[in-house]
């Protein structure tokens, strides 16, 4: 392997970032997936489509390692989780991923700080695998061509790689804070609304 090619640093720097990030929470994967796509499109060093199937790749397989930790010691787990939350919560819980398991893993995906809580909760749940691979796969491929497109719409902007990664990495952040403020938002008019009922 030639060390002073940046391919051969970019490909797995982005599939690991992507796979740490969907396990450990401490890299901003989107960002990640949003600069190289904006140096695919700057530069010849990464190809587009590789980029985003390696996001895709690193992000489905770190969802699955997530779901498939609490769903492989369920048991455990699941008496862990009852003695900590209401039964009836839990029993909303499941009757949530009976009726839109697949849903809530995509839209899980997709919003910032969601993943991990609904993939734990799917797997505590015990929510099949059959239905959860299809699921977290189209959730991942959405979430990285949603990124990738952050990045595109950089490297269109700005010839300079420098600047159009910069700027993809600013995107993603933006995006997220907002998506993030949205969500607390909505969440907190929700309970207002619960509350005076």
């Amino acid at each position: 392997m030639n060390w002073t090619d940046p391919s051969a640093i970019g490909y797995p720097a982005l599939f690991g970032g992507v796979l740490l990030g969907s396990v450990i929470p401490v890299v901003p994967t989107g960002a990640v997936v949003g600069a190289a796509a904006a140096v695919a499109t700057t530069t010849d060093h990464l190809s587009l489509p590789l980029v985003i199937l390696l996001a895709v790749l690193g992000a489905f397989a770190g969802d699955v390692l997530t779901f498939a930790v609490p769903r492989l010691g369920s048991e455990a787990l699941l008496r862990w989780v009852e003695r900590r939350q209401q039964a009836d919560r839990l029993a909303k819980g499941r009757e949530q991923f009976t009726r839109r398991g697949w849903q809530l893993v995509v839209i899980g995906r997709l919003v910032p700080a969601g993943r991990i809580p609904v993939l734990l909760a799917a797997g505590t749940l015990s929510y099949p695998w059959r239905k959860f691979l299809p699921a977290g796969l189209l959730a991942c491929v959405l979430w990285a061509v949603a990124y990738s497109l952050l990045g595109i719409l950089s490297g269109g902007i700005f010839d300079s790689p420098l600047i159009a990664t910069l700027l993809a990495t600013v995107l993603v952040l933006l995006v997220t804070v907002s998506m993030t403020a949205i969500s607390t938002w909505r969440r907190r008019t929700a309970e207002r609304t619960g509350g005076h009922r």
